[in-house]
């Protein structure tokens, strides 16, 4: 069949050439119109009970991720030089497009009690810019006379203060995501300058915004770090430019391909899907050495360009065919899982690698026979002295020293096992990041000055309407809101009762003893001053107390919002400290009367680091599953299918081992690398299996000289073709990224072991179990 196919191939190399290139080209204008995404909440399925809370939580009051926040840590701020430019910041912050409200020390207002019209009004208390120091002392009092903004927004004890923009939802979710970060970080650079002061800035636009643009630049580079390596290799071993400039080609295709088959299933560019191009051109660089490998050494016997190719494709279409439909399921797996993001990763990566093993099929046959028979430096690779003197210890080994071969294997393996044992699961939200990057360090100062910045939801739903403004409910918020507080992970809750605390504080003339909960006497003199009709205030300005109340609850006053930011404390210790708070909840809330609900960011994150994690554990199953049965399809024999999984299994343990031993956290990029891993690790074992099937018969069946045979027609591709694939997977370790390193890194660990493990113990194997005469 595979012989047939290389015969068509030659006879029809032209109008295959012109389909080929078409089909390219069509897909590079497809590709054209590819898009990012900057969807962060897709990890989760739509019916997962978490994603479908936040949503809930998202129609009732619109979103809890869209504030960035900028700190201040000096004992300057009340200098009137030093208030001013923070005044003048705000105002240029202000004007920027996309940013909706600005909450900051010098815009902050009080509320005077104006019992004539029977409401409040807010009152500016800076008035900004100063030229008197006296006056911004005297307006200082006033602020620090109002415990509604202590803790919020200073930090008295430490001299830093805080400023928080708000930002459309709309525009930090596009495209124009960084250039709103961008225009908002030119102005904090430009007061920076103006004060010689270090300013700081977190919150999820800012943190999801800088790590996803640094993740888009990182993968352009690693795309042309790979096409670089792809020329500098194919160049170092085959010292031929056409070959190089052929598999740069095919490669090339590969990548077009991929992002073409983005657009047309409707997908666009995620964090994990823009990934697939520098794997398509990793991937596909075996496939030409393969063809290339076999291709030179055919020639060498039968010194006839067109019979070499027929043999090359006869010889090669299967394996290459097989090592791809092996790689494409470690791959394709991912789209069982329910996990959109994953799914689209999947499915866009196994597409795309059978298309490369076509691509290949067809374009490096149908080039070769236009261009010239290889010359002899073109094959002097075949005959390096290093790699013989190699496949002749493996040779020795195998025949010689096989109880070492399974002795050392055991050890290793047991002692990997033991490694296993300690892995722990665990992420946090820039735990990617070096521990000195300023993104990183500067959520460690918010985390330190005021509690954090990742954003917790609780909802208190009073089961009926007009619930919430009752001494009851009130009383019981405020509690947990306290109870909150004092927990050291987390910083002071707001919620519509500290807007309440703070009305009733200026209900009394501003006395700060008065700023307590309401009892049910207050909240009926209060009533007047807390109807929106009468808060005129509201239409006038953002600041009104009915405003400032009502977007902590729904419209229907049922439903109150209690917001509380905490540090970023990881996926391990979320969860307890979550349950610690729901118990709490239960003691204090009836839930015959109440529904408590937590929500947000930090939930999503923990829920969806989770169930990606559980998506790829699985996928790991289905793909050892599927290439299992792969295995025994194509050599129709338990044995042999015993001996080709346990080389590769072996791998996946010692791999397994290095993360527990060395202290690495179970998370989706460290869980990814073990699917992607045994797709491509297999595919020696089946370079090597078909090999030795191919040639059992020419050696009248006898095992030992097929198996000496084997490793040394197939040794020195192998370890090329590893190579190539541990070069290509290691330039992923000089990301900024702790995921993409580890991914790089194990993976490029996985291969090397897999490499010696189908190199050394495979022949052992297939030796101890023939016994040593039969296949």
């Amino acid at each position: 069949m595979w012989y047939k196919a290389g015969k068509f191939i030659l006879r029809f190399r032209f109008p295959l050439l012109v389909i080929v290139t078409v089909a390219t080209a069509f897909m590079a204008w497809q590709a054209s119109k590819v898009q990012l995404s900057y969807d962060f909440t897709r990890a989760l399925p739509t019916d997962n009970p978490k994603y479908q809370d936040y949503q809930s939580f998202l129609k009732k009051f619109g979103g809890d991720g869209n504030t960035m926040v900028i700190g201040i840590g000096s004992d300057q701020f009340y200098k009137t030089t030093f208030f001013n430019e923070v005044g003048a910041l705000h105002q240029a912050l202000k004007k920027i497009a996309g940013v909706t409200d600005i909450l900051s020390i010098p815009e902050v207002v009080n509320l005077k009690n104006d019992s004539a019209e029977h409401r409040l009004l807010p009152e500016k208390i800076f008035q900004y810019p100063y030229t008197s120091q006296s006056l911004l002392d005297s307006d200082r009092t006033v602020l620090e006379n109002l415990p509604f903004y202590r803790g919020l927004l200073y930090n008295p004890e430490t001299h830093s203060y805080l400023m928080g923009v708000n930002v459309n939802k709309d525009t930090i979710n596009s495209k124009s995501r960084t250039r709103l970060i961008n225009d908002i970080l030119a102005q904090v650079q430009l007061f920076e300058k103006k004060t010689n002061t270090t300013v700081y800035a977190s919150g999820l636009p800012y943190i999801r915004t800088t790590i996803g643009n640094r993740i888009k630049n990182e993968m352009n580079w690693f795309l042309i770090g790979s096409l670089v390596l792809l020329v500098v290799t194919m160049f170092l071993f085959f010292r031929s430019v056409s070959a190089t400039l052929m598999s740069l080609a095919v490669v090339g295709a590969g990548v077009v391909w991929s992002l073409g088959t983005i657009v047309l299933l409707g997908y666009k560019i995620t964090l994990l899907t823009a990934l697939i191009p520098p794997l398509v051109v990793v991937i596909g660089i075996p496939n030409c050495i393969y063809f290339l490998n076999k291709y030179h050494t055919a020639y060498l016997d039968l010194r006839d360009r067109d019979k070499a190719l027929i043999t090359m494709v006869g010889r090669m279409g299967i394996v290459t065919l097989f090592c791809n439909i092996a790689a494409a399921i470690g791959f394709a797996v991912f789209a069982l899982t329910k996990s959109d993001l994953l799914k689209e990763f999947g499915a866009v990566a196994g597409i795309n690698i059978m298309a490369l093993f076509l691509i290949s099929l067809i374009f490096i046959p149908a080039v070769l026979s236009y261009l010239p028979p290889p010359e002899a430096k073109h094959t002097r690779y075949l005959e390096n002295a290093l790699l013989e003197k190699i496949l002749l210890r493996i040779e020795k080994w195998t025949f010689q020293h096989s109880r070492w071969v399974y002795g050392v294997t055991a050890v290793i393996t047991v002692f990997a096992i033991l490694g296993i044992f300690r892995i722990k699961s665990e992420g946090f939200i820039v735990d990617d990041l070096p521990k000195n990057d300023k993104v990183y360090t500067d959520l460690k100062w918010f985390e330190q000055q005021f509690g954090g910045v990742m954003p917790l939801e609780i909802l208190v739903d009073t089961k009926k309407k007009k619930g919430i403004f009752r001494s009851k409910p009130i009383s019981k918020i405020d509690e947990l809101s306290a109870y909150i507080e004092a927990d050291p992970a987390t910083a002071r809750p707001l919620s519509f009762v500290e807007g309440l605390k703070f009305a009733k504080q200026a209900y009394f003339d501003g006395d700060s003893m008065s700023y307590t909960i309401p009892y049910e006497s207050d909240l009926v003199f209060m009533a007047p001053y807390l109807q929106t009709q009468n808060d005129t205030a509201k239409t006038t300005s953002p600041k009104g107390v009915t405003r400032l109340i009502s977007s902590f609850m729904d419209s229907s006053q049922q439903v109150a919002r209690i917001s509380v930011n905490m540090k970023d404390i990881g996926s391990a210790k979320l969860p307890l400290l979550l349950n610690h708070f729901e118990q709490k909840a239960n003691e204090i809330f009836d839930t015959a009367s109440y529904k408590i609900t937590f929500t947000g960011s930090s939930i999503s994150f923990l829920e969806g680091s989770s169930f990606i994690i559980r998506g790829l554990k699985e996928s790991i199953v289905w793909a050892f599953a599927l290439i299992t049965l792969c295995m025994l399809y194509l050599f129709r024999s338990f044995r042999i299918l015993v001996c080709s999984l346990i080389p590769n299994l072996i791998p996946l343990v010692i791999t397994a081992g290095v993360v527990g031993w060395a202290g690495i956290a179970l998370k989706p990029s460290t869980v990814l690398v073990f699917s992607v891993a045994l797709g491509i690790a297999i595919d020696v074992t089946i370079r090597f299996l078909i090999n030795y099937k191919q040639e059992l018969p020419h050696y009248n069946h006898q095992v030992s000289q097929t198996l000496v045979q084997t490793i040394r027609h197939t040794g020195i591709s192998i370890i090329y073709t590893s190579l190539v694939l541990i070069a290509g997977f290691i330039i992923f370790c000089i990301s900024d990224f702790g995921g993409t390193k580890a991914l790089g890194w194990l993976t490029s660990l996985t291969l090397v072991v897999g490499t010696l493990t189908n190199l050394i113990l495979l022949p052992v194997l297939i030796l101890s179990t023939s016994g040593r005469k039969h296949s």
